[in-house]
């Protein structure tokens, strides 16, 4: 298999980069259209915390835009990636709880086919107090 050229792959990560920042906005927005368009027909998108696989951008745009608790905050923390595998770290706030947040899109030509989010909410336990800062 041959090596795709330098520029040819910058030029793929810019756009790639292009489209996470406006999937990321859109998201943030309420945009649901706008959020979806990053997604190929067939993506597959897994929350392995809850064991559910989402089959299709139809299917993963229609649960988003049914959560009865909407997102009332949102902020990318960074986004890093190389090739095809991009990983966005970020917070979404539901009902009022922050939520640390990870996402693992892999693409093909410049669109995402599979996404994995990993969310975390948990309390830290007071054992642990004496060894660690909180963060904000």
């Amino acid at each position: 298999m041959k090596a795709k050229p330098q520029l040819e792959q910058s030029m793929l990560e810019e756009q790639i980069r292009a489209a996470l920042s406006a999937h990321w906005y859109a998201s943030a927005a309420g945009d649901a259209n706008a959020e979806h368009d990053i997604y190929d027909d067939d993506a597959t998108c897994d929350y392995p915390q809850s064991g559910e696989r989402i089959l299709g951008r139809s299917n993963l745009q229609a649960l988003r835009s049914h959560h009865p608790g909407k997102p009332a905050g949102f902020e990318v923390k960074r986004i890093i990636g190389k090739g095809d595998l991009w990983i966005t770290e970020y917070t979404i706030t539901y009902q009022g709880k922050v939520a640390y947040t990870v996402s693992i899109m892999e693409f093909r030509n410049a669109r995402s086919s599979r996404n994995t989010v990993f969310r975390g909410s948990l309390r830290a336990p007071a054992w642990r107090r004496q060894w660690v800062q909180q963060m904000a």
